[in-house]
């Protein structure tokens, strides 16, 4: 968790496998470091994944000193050459789930350095994308059915369903 933004506000960028500096210089810094497997980056939080044979107290140094570094240089974490996913076209019922998500739900998500994305509506069905801490968390289930499916459910009357893609 960071005190000042290192991407604009709301953007997230979740990077499995090693990038380019021009497509985000702090993720490319953070692959560098031996053991490192993912990088997620939000607006003042990065998520690091690592391989199961490294060892976090071996990582946790030369993680923390290249993001404090970055913090200070007051660079934006996502380069030039950096492009979102595109966002699917937005309907009544779209833009209540979008705002949901962006009010209440991506806040939550973010103070235990995850993001959840939408990444589309069908038929009474979310789908959203679980990225950063929540990738692969044993905890994500619960969150999605628990938290987030009913949350929707008590705005959104259609939805049916919450999904992870």
């Amino acid at each position: 968790m960071l005190g000042e933004p290192i991407a604009p506000v709301g953007a997230t960028a979740d990077f499995p496998a090693p990038v380019p500096e021009a497509v985000s210089p702090l993720a490319a810094q953070l692959f560098a470091v031996k053991g490192v497997t993912g990088v997620f980056v939000a607006s003042q939080f990065v998520t690091v994944t690592k391989t199961e044979d490294a060892d976090w107290t071996e990582l946790a140094q030369p993680l923390v000193d290249a993001i404090k570094a970055f913090a200070a240089s007051g660079a934006d974490a996502l380069g030039p050459e950096f492009v979102a996913k595109e966002t699917a076209p937005e309907g009544d019922v779209v833009g209540r789930i979008r705002r949901i998500l962006e009010d209440e739900v991506r806040p939550a998500v973010a103070m235990d350095g995850g993001d959840v994305v939408f990444a589309g509506y069908r038929d009474g069905v979310v789908e959203v994308q679980l990225q950063g801490s929540c990738a692969g968390c044993p905890s994500s289930t619960a969150t999605l059915r628990f938290g987030i499916e009913q949350r929707l459910r008590e705005v959104v009357p259609e939805v049916q369903r919450v999904v992870s893609v």
